[in-house]
């Protein structure tokens, strides 16, 4: 019997996204067949599609990217079909995934720490692993999956998986009520990061971003001062800001390198560095500032650990907002006008790709 098949925006190869008929995913013993209602862009599926070296590498030998595959991560959808006989879930229900499909068998699974699984598997890069630009995605047997409140607009759904990578990066900050709080770059999620490290009532909370209307909504979103990078001296302006200390915490969500030594520059003696952006390029900074300067404490944030129920009872709360951060949805085959607004348009916070 000829597989059934479903419309996929296809990787190839850098610059070679493929709209096209896909086979149809096959279920085994306690898998889940989801159709996509919706998908977010991912500042990583875009770098991806631009040949981003973290992504495909220099060779096939380091390249994580596994071609032909299915992009996106940021994914939803509903419950068609199952082979999982002990599930609590029905045919119907909203479910998103966890972005990583751990392998449960590595030491840090084992452990609790499926987020920094040796496989480190991510949806919409490896051909087992295929994502949400496409009519159905199947999740795997160690899917991390969480059940979608029915109430749920389709942009809260989508934004889960985001929102989830930036609380986590404020947990790895262990933000305290007398801290000053910076967030670099105020994307969807340096704008949601704002918003939840208000609920941890901080001094002040600082954004640092360079479009004009981003900045004016992150005032919306709990950021009591923006500045822009690119018209003045940030690290000058927060130390004006603190009785000339600095900041306490620096997120680094924008990717720039520039941001990197902005952030040392700009946090006061025992100051929190986190980052949390996908840098574009390898970054140069006085690493004396870390150690014999300021002795600062340097941390990393990947993915999102154990925060997707959280996020979802924050949203339902309303203590999590989410609007305005969807900003442009586009059926699936005009991925192309999506990654290019993605990309350029200025109003864009958030892009959805839906089939």
């Amino acid at each position: 019997m000829e597989q059934k098949k479903m419309k996929a925006v296809v990787t190839y190869a850098p610059f070679d996204n493929r709209y096209e008929e896909y086979p149809m995913p096959e279920l085994e013993d306690g898998e889940i067949l989801l159709k996509v209602k919706g998908c977010g862009i991912c500042a990583g599926d875009l770098k991806a599609y631009h040949g981003g070296i973290r992504v495909w590498g220099t060779s096939e030998a380091d390249r994580y990217m596994e071609p032909p595959c299915i992009p996106g991560h940021e994914f939803y959808g509903e419950i068609v079909d199952m082979k999982n006989k002990d599930s609590d879930y029905e045919i119907g229900d909203l479910l998103c995934a966890e972005q990583i499909i751990p392998c449960g068998e590595c030491e840090f699974c084992r452990n609790g720490v499926y987020w920094m699984c040796q496989r480190s598997a991510v949806f919409g890069f490896k051909k087992y692993g295929n994502g949400g630009f496409a009519e159905y995605v199947k999740l795997p047997k160690t899917a991390l999956t969480h059940k979608l409140p029915k109430t749920f607009t389709k942009e809260q759904c989508a934004l889960v998986e985001p929102i989830a990578c930036g609380m986590h990066a404020l947990e790895r900050a262990s933000i305290a009520h007398d801290d000053v709080v910076v967030i670099s770059g105020l994307g969807a999620i340096g704008l949601s990061m704002c918003n939840i490290a208000n609920l941890a009532l901080p001094k002040m909370v600082i954004g640092l971003e360079v479009r004009e209307e981003r900045a004016a909504m992150a005032k919306e979103y709990g950021a009591d001062i923006v500045l822009n990078p690119a018209k003045t001296d940030v690290a000058e302006e927060i130390r004006k800001l603190t009785g000339g200390y600095g900041c306490d915490v620096y997120v680094e969500a924008s990717g720039s390198p520039k941001s990197v030594g902005q952030g040392m520059n700009a946090l006061k003696n025992h100051g929190r560095y986190v980052q949390m952006g996908v840098l574009s390029d390898l970054v140069t900074a006085d690493w004396n500032t870390i150690g014999d300067g300021k002795e600062l404490t340097i941390i990393g944030s990947h993915l999102s650990a154990k925060v997707y129920p959280a996020v979802i009872r924050g949203i339902e709360k309303g203590l999590i907002k989410t609007e305005g951060l969807i900003s442009h949805c586009f059926k699936l085959e005009d991925w192309k006008k999506a990654y290019e607004t993605a990309e350029k348009a200025p109003d864009a916070i958030k892009v959805m790709l839906e089939p």
